[in-house]
This record gives structure tokens, sequence and C-alpha cells, in this order.
């Protein structure tokens, strides 16, 4: 999962990132007054995709009030005769742009897109898609860079008064959009898409957070799902703290297992000379005292330490961690300011993308219910340091923004069932620190009928990281072949 200014797990994938989430009951199915199926007016946007807008009902319990629209892409089918349809997709977060995903990771999808259309939409409340915001995007840099460890009483009153301002301007700029900005109502929207395109049954391959849209979806339209692969999964039913120390533990982990095949290797050089874990804790201990400065602006420790979380995802990225770390023991931090840029969708202009600036929150907020008295986060901080002496404290407070949020959880917590749906395809990592494997077992649980494919491995999401589960999940979505219960494959 994802977290605020502490930035504990972008969700996004990349066939590189992914992220998390949860939910809860509903039961009707679409609402009145869908746009007329197959009427979506598609125009060329630029190396072979087509782009759209989509008017959904702000407000499902009034269809034909106030609308807001929806950004859509599509790259059409590459092979005519083998079409089955379209296939949606969302790369998770909450709050990363599926639009540019699809732009930017096309190439991975070069097999599903032989046999569909490829179709994603930014969801309600981000990117192009009647976007969230709450603050400029300097006052947003600032934020993003103040540090998430309150350990001491100046740390702590300045970071409960940042994330105050945040919430208090996340309502003041947007509102009257927040109350309808939860998962539940991108099911909805989907549902809308889906029959806009024509398609009888939804295809749909989810990531991170992006399981969490599949889950709502089978939950509430059940009888509407074609096949849903959902790689990198979000447990509904898991409380929001539990669910940030799994990360936590899962993020220490992945650590380990870098420091692990850096001592074991010449090649790597943070391990040449002297602990590297200890050196790492130095590192973000100089930092936090003094600052780098990297040309006008200033490497925090909260920054270097989202360029860390970063590297973690993805275990090709090790050698990107081994040299920026190794540079900015050198007074040399422009490569992990870099990587925490990358996080943190930061420009070189110094704008963002709307992740950070109201896009997670608006949804994560909704979806999972959080402690409200500070005291209770307070509380967490031997658990979760000892947990992670290093990404631990760092991760204390992540959802405390959550209790000041303007709009609370609408439901209760709980697990999400897909009644009447067919078979669902669910894929864990076995050390996924995002989106711990223990939720993919749990979800399993909690829909009947679901598979579950295991990937024994290390990072976030499996469908570009592993061969054997990409033809798997390829499989699943092309003929709706599922793998045998009990399937694992390594990364």
């Amino acid at each position: 999962m994802v977290t605020t200014r502490v930035a504990q797990v972008l969700v996004v994938v990349t066939i590189l990132l992914a992220a998390c989430t949860r939910s809860s009951p509903v039961s009707h199915s679409s609402p009145t007054a869908p746009p007329t199926p197959g009427q979506i007016a598609w125009t060329d946007c630029g190396s072979g995709f087509q782009c759209a807008t989509l008017q959904v009902p702000l407000d499902y319990s009034q269809p034909e009030g106030r609308k807001i629209s929806l950004a859509l892409i599509r790259k059409p089918v590459t092979d005519s005769s083998a079409r089955i349809g379209s296939l949606l997709i969302n790369p998770g977060g909450p709050g990363v742009s599926a639009v540019q995903f699809l732009r930017d990771d096309v190439g991975a999808l070069g097999n599903l897109n032989l046999h569909f259309d490829l179709v994603a939409f930014d969801p309600r409340g981000v990117g192009a898609s009647s976007p969230v915001t709450c603050v400029s995007a300097s006052q947003l840099d600032a934020y993003m860079s103040l540090d998430g460890v309150l350990d001491d009483a100046q740390e702590k009153a300045a970071g409960i008064q940042a994330d105050k301002d945040f919430a208090a301007g996340c309502e003041q700029m947007s509102g009257d959009l927040l109350p309808f900005m939860d998962t539940s109502n991108d099911a909805r929207d989907m549902d809308l898409i889906r029959d806009a395109l024509g398609e009888a049954k939804l295809t749909y391959l989810g990531f991170s957070y992006g399981t969490l849209i599949g889950e709502w979806y089978a939950h509430l339209f059940p009888t509407h799902v074609r096949a849903l692969s959902l790689d990198g999964i979000v447990d509904p039913a898991m409380p929001a703290i539990q669910d940030s120390l799994s990360q936590v533990v899962g993020f220490q982990q992945n650590l380990d297992a870098f420091i692990a095949d850096c001592k074991a290797r010449t090649s790597c050089s943070y391990g040449r000379s002297g602990d590297p874990m200890t050196k790492l804790a130095a590192l973000m201990t100089r930092l936090d005292t003094t600052p780098m400065n990297v040309g006008s602006r200033q490497l925090t420790r909260s920054l270097a330490m989202t360029g860390v979380l970063q590297m973690m995802y993805d275990q090709t990225l090790w050698p990107y961690l081994d040299q920026s770390l190794t540079a900015t023991d050198n007074n040399d931090g422009r490569q992990l300011l870099f990587w925490a840029d990358y996080y943190d969708h930061r420009k070189a202009d110094g704008t963002f993308d709307n992740i950070w600036n109201g896009g997670f929150d608006s949804k994560y907020c909704l979806d999972f219910p959080v402690p409200q008295d500070l005291a209770a986060y307070d509380a967490l901080g031997p658990s979760f340091e000892q947990a992670s002496p290093l990404f631990g404290p760092w991760s204390q407070y992540s959802d405390y923004q959550c209790a000041l949020w303007p709009i609370k959880p609408k439901r209760a917590q709980g697990p999400l069932t897909a009644t009447g749906a067919p078979p669902i395809l669910l894929v864990g990592g076995t050390n996924d620190p995002a989106t711990p494997y223990a939720n993919a077992q749990s979800v399993n649980r909690q829909i009947a009928g679901s598979v579950l494919l295991t990937r024994a491995g290390n990072g976030h999401t499996s469908y570009g990281s592993s061969a054997c589960s990409q033809a798997a999940e390829d499989a699943y979505l092309i003929d709706l072949t599922l793998p045998a219960a009990g399937t694992v494959c390594t990364s």
C-alpha cells in the first residue's frame, strides 16, 4: 500500500511497480441511464493510440445528477482475426494514471494486444479524470521533503501540522468530489465503460491497488465478469495498521535480500568496505541532521528513504540502488533524488502527477478505516521499529493522514465476496513488499472458486518479473485456461 508524505509504497506496477487497499459491501448492478453501448467517440492521439472521454455520474445514488469525466485510452488489437474483445487494465496506486501507464508499458503487453483492444482509464479523481487537487506544486514539494520520522517534539509538531494543512487543502480545493472517490465507485465506472465498449462481460488485468477495483467489480457485478487477473493482491479485510506493519516487514525483508546479495558479489560497490546496513543507517542519520545539497534542491532523509523504497519494488533495480548509495556516501545525491522523484511522480519542472496531491488519499482514506486518536499512532513505535529499524519509524504515522481526512469511510471493513462470478485468478509473490503474500492467501479464501498462482521471489507484482507468471496470466485472459491449484512460478 502506499501512503502520503511517508510514501509507504506506491502501488504502481510497471511492469516495474504497483500497490494496495481495502473494501466492503454494496449490492446492486449498473445504475440507470448508462452510456449507449459501443458509443465511445475515439480519436487518434498518437503512436497508434486512440483517446476518448466518458461522462459518468459523480453520485451513483443520483445517476441523472452531476457528471464527471473519465479519460480513456485504447490500443487497438494488432491481429483483428484473433480479436476476442476489450481488455481493461489498471496499474494501481491508488492514484496512478492508467492512461500514461498503458502508453509507457504497452510493449510488455504485446501478446495480449494480439487478441484484445487494450483499454485503460484514469480512475475518478486521478490524472486527466476530473482530478482531486489539494495543494500547489511548491507546497507539495515541501510536504514530500518533510521528515516522516517524528522522533523529536519539533519534528512531530511540524509533521502533524503539515498533515492537517494538507487535509484542509484537499477539502477546500476538492471537497465536492471527495465523498465519491472510493474504489467501489471506480468499479461502477468500470461497468459503464464495459457497457459503452459494447462488451457483454468484462476482461480485466489489475495490478496492486488495481486488484481492489477488480475485487469490488466482482462483488458488485459478478454476472458481468468474463475474466479477472489480479496481480499483487490488496486484502479488503485487513485492518489498515496491520497492513502497514506487514508492508514494513516486507520492505525490510527485500532490503535484507539486497544487502545479502550485495555482500555476496564483488561487483556491488556498497558492500566493499563496511557493513552495508550499518552504512545505510548512518547515511540516513547524517541526512536527518544535514540534508545534502543537490543543485538548487536538498536530499532530505525522507527523500532518500523514498529513493531506497522505490528500488525495493523490483530486484532488477538493485544495481541502481548500489550505485545510488555509493554515490550518496560520497556526497553526490543526484541518483537517489532521481529515484525519489520517480516514485513521487515529480517532473523536472517541479510539478507532480496528482497521485500524492490527493489521488492516493482520496481513495485510500475512504476504503480503509483508521484509528482517529493520535495516541494510537504514538503507541505503534516499538512494533514498527522492531519490524524494521529503517522503515518502521518512517512509517509509524503514515496512516494518520486518513484520521484527519474530511470524509470518513462509508462502510465497515470486511471481506468482499463474488458469489455468481466465474473463477478469478489471483497472483501473489512470496516476498512482495507492497502487497504481502498473505494478502493473496486471504483473498483466495474470501472469493469462492478463485485460483491462487504463487510466484516465489522478491519484488512487487509478478507479470513483468516472471515469464511463468506472465504466461499463466495471458493464458487465462485469452483462453480462460486457469493454472492448476498450487502452481508455483519462479522469478
